[in-house]
């Protein structure tokens, strides 16, 4: 992959966060999971040890969450091409769900590869930077 091709395919994986964040805040469930591969793997930020496996799975669990109005706000996207088809990256994430509840912060590692269909995630690990106190 020469240096042309390796910042298309950084770009895209950057897309790649953006728009994950973009549909989920349009609540289109459809659109988010569309961004995983067939067996792609999700953990949410508040439960990063608890995966979701699978693209239906995913869908059906942005489907079951009870509804709410969300803001994502995306950080530090860090793009490492592995090899010319896979990638990991690294973001941070600022999360506002209401006007009477502190945001959160936290941090994605992800795993993507190339498709057919383009760039996708094989899995996206959150975690909270600053969990709450129980």
């Amino acid at each position: 992959m020469d240096a042309s091709e390796q910042r298309i395919a950084e770009r895209a994986c950057e897309r790649l966060v953006i728009d994950y964040a973009a549909l989920n805040d349009a609540g289109d469930w459809g659109g988010v999971a569309a961004l995983y591969v067939e067996n792609g793997r999700l953990s949410r930020p508040t439960t990063p040890d608890d995966f979701i496996e699978g693209r239906s799975a995913i869908l059906a669990a942005f489907i079951d969450r009870p509804q709410r109005q969300t803001r994502h706000i995306c950080a530090n996207i860090r793009v490492t091409i592995e090899e010319e088809n896979a990638a990991s990256i690294s973001s941070q994430i600022l999360l506002f769900t209401s006007a009477d509840q502190m945001p959160l912060v936290g941090t994605y590692t992800d795993k993507c590869v190339r498709t057919g269909e383009g760039w996708r995630f094989a899995e996206r690990r959150g975690s909270l930077d600053f969990p709450k106190s129980e």
